[in-house]
């Protein structure tokens, strides 16, 4: 199995021009928190070798939106994943697409280095380091860009929203997935009741994503949602598992980069009595003997419109 060389955004880049995201992007959709992307680079390093073992929610909300892909009629000659991680959709893709030419974008090299494992002899993922609110193509360089829970690590949105349709030929498909604002709302709720600080994670609105999509000149986009919950035993189990898959990292206003977005506790409770309280508040949530960890997660597609001329409205479909 080959191992290809992961090439980093500050090197040189595709011939044809290229626009930096944050010199298009109108900041149109809320900000939601401010992330330090360093620190989000360094989670997911440190993660990348258990990823797999822990991401079981995240790898079916990747294969769900590879099934959305087959009601589209598309035969794509160039394909970007943007925010591969481990490269759980590459071997699918590739099937799907015996023709077609993968890129694997993501802000972890050490992720990337994962995902170069579903390369062979004769079909490889070309690998990049960079991120997906300014991607080092050309304008029109792919025919599909697919992007599963990587949106919800940017500080602008609507620039990667940007971006991935510069990057996209006239007629191509933008497909994804995020989450919404639902997401881990039990741990959220219980981290409330013990102080006011930013322990969880916050997530945009699908409504919101929507309304960028058309704003920013996609046509036909439809936005979909539901609600998965995984269950555990314990909050710590929760906690646990976020933090094995890099995502424990919050807003850069919190200092610190414990378990599971945790930062310090509030003056008059030692860290042991910040977690017990957390962990009671968390029993409420209890049922059947097992406690829930919500995630609302958002799909999404769009077209890059063949002219400037593009739909009026965004349908919407919510199911539980």
């Amino acid at each position: 199995m080959s191992q290809q060389p992961v090439q980093r955004q500050a090197g040189k880049q595709p011939p044809g021009k290229h626009r930096p995201a944050k010199q298009q992007s109108a900041n149109l959709l809320p900000q939601a928190q401010l992330f330090d992307q360093s620190r989000v680079r360094r989670a997911f390093d440190r993660a990348a070798e258990s990823y797999e073992q822990f991401a079981v929610l995240q790898n079916e909300v990747c294969n769900r939106l590879l099934e959305k892909l087959d009601i589209v009629k598309l035969q794509p000659q160039m394909i970007l994943d943007a925010g591969a991680g481990t490269g759980q959709a590459v071997p699918a893709l590739f099937q799907r697409y015996r023709k077609a030419q993968l890129v694997a974008l993501d802000l972890s090299e050490n992720m990337l280095q994962q995902t170069s494992r579903h390369g062979g002899l004769f079909r490889s993922p070309h690998l990049v380091c960079a991120d997906i609110q300014q991607l080092p193509f050309a304008d029109e360089s792919f025919d599909l860009v697919f992007s599963s829970l990587s949106m919800q690590w940017c500080n602008d949105l609507n620039a990667a929203l940007l971006e991935a349709k510069r990057v996209l030929k006239p007629g191509g498909l933008f497909v994804f997935t995020t989450f919404g604002t639902d997401t881990l709302k039990e741990l959220r709720q219980s981290w409330s009741s013990v102080d006011a600080a930013n322990h969880v994670n916050q997530f945009i609105d699908m409504h919101d994503i929507g309304d960028a999509l058309l704003h920013d000149g996609y046509a036909e986009p439809v936005m979909e949602a539901e609600v998965l919950t995984v269950t555990y035993e314990t909050v710590d189990e929760v906690m646990r598992d976020l933090k094995a898959i890099g995502a424990n990292v919050t807003s850069s206003a919190v200092e610190t980069e414990p378990a599971a977005g945790m930062s310090r506790a509030p003056r008059g409770l030692t860290g042991k009595e910040t977690l017990r309280k957390v962990r009671e508040s968390y029993e409420r949530f209890r049922e059947e003997g097992v406690l829930p960890a919500s995630y609302e997660v958002i799909y999404g597609h769009a077209w890059k419109p063949e002219s400037q001329s593009v739909g009026e409205n965004t349908r919407i479909v919510e199911f539980q």
